[in-house]
């Protein structure tokens, strides 16, 4: 079904720390009791555990405990939801995005960029594949924290005379110190895309006394901020429109004189 609106919410929160039990608690008391219908629920990365990585303690395969989790709530909600989560695969682990739709379908994204400042890439594989998923006719592209430093990975590509995606949104546990360049980027990111942008942040302190001050935010193709939230635990809502995000394309086409490249 195609709709020209999108309702969002976005979730920034505190987590608490290697609890699923206690987060997956939380959070569903927050989700079943939203303000207003949404259409798509975005929770922060390792939103179940927060930012670790002790994987042989807290991953987990797909369709185990979290994930059927998410299922109930998207039946419940009747919206997508997404977030990041610690999966175990074949040996290995990923910082991996899961995107479950109300009917139980999941499919996911692989965070590609690996924070080696705190030796993420020491205990995770990195993904290889972009992704972009459909929701009531808008093209929408996952990414995960890091990701948001590395504009060639997330570049709005032209595909039979259009651009691939709508909506370009970042789940993230992006550091309080640092949290001037989390705002700067995703601004970017919106202006040189011509798309939507959000950014989904945590706040609070974790377990390893990394502090987090929340900025998520969503903004227009022009860098506009829709909403944003400082340092505080609430859930912030937009409803972004396509049929505005269309027309601005056809009247400032930069697109149109995009260079052309290929990722290896």
């Amino acid at each position: 079904m195609t709709s020209t609106s999108l309702k969002i919410a976005l979730v920034q929160t505190d987590i608490f720390w290697k609890d699923k039990t206690a987060n997956m608690a939380m959070l569903e008391e927050k989700l079943l009791n939203l303000d207003y219908e949404a259409d798509l629920i975005i929770l922060p990365e390792m939103f179940n555990t927060g930012f670790t990585m002790d994987v042989h303690n807290v991953s987990e395969p797909m369709n185990f405990t979290t994930t059927k989790w998410m299922k109930q709530i998207a039946a419940q909600t009747q919206a997508v939801v997404t977030g990041s989560m610690v999966v175990a695969e074949k040996g290995s682990f990923y910082n991996r995005l899961l995107w479950v739709s109300p009917d139980g379908k999941v499919d996911w994204y692989d965070k590609r960029h690996l924070f080696r400042m705190a030796e993420e890439d020491a205990h995770f594989d990195m993904g290889r594949e972009r992704k972009i998923f459909e929701w009531k006719g808008w093209r929408i592209m996952p990414q995960i924290c890091y990701d948001l430093r590395f504009p060639v990975w997330s570049r709005n590509r032209v595909n039979a005379s259009e651009l691939e995606y709508d909506l370009l949104f970042y789940v993230a546990s992006w550091p309080s110190p640092r949290i001037n360049a989390w705002d700067i980027l995703l601004k970017a990111r919106a202006v040189e895309n011509l798309s939507f942008v959000i950014g989904v942040n945590r706040i609070g302190e974790d377990g390893n006394g990394v502090l987090y001050s929340g900025h998520s935010a969503a903004y227009n193709y022009k860098g506009e901020a829709l909403t944003f939230s400082d340092n505080k635990e609430e859930i912030l809502y937009v409803d972004f429109d396509l049929n505005s995000l269309q027309e601005y394309r056809i009247k400032f086409p930069a697109w149109m004189d995009a260079d052309g490249f290929e990722l290896t």
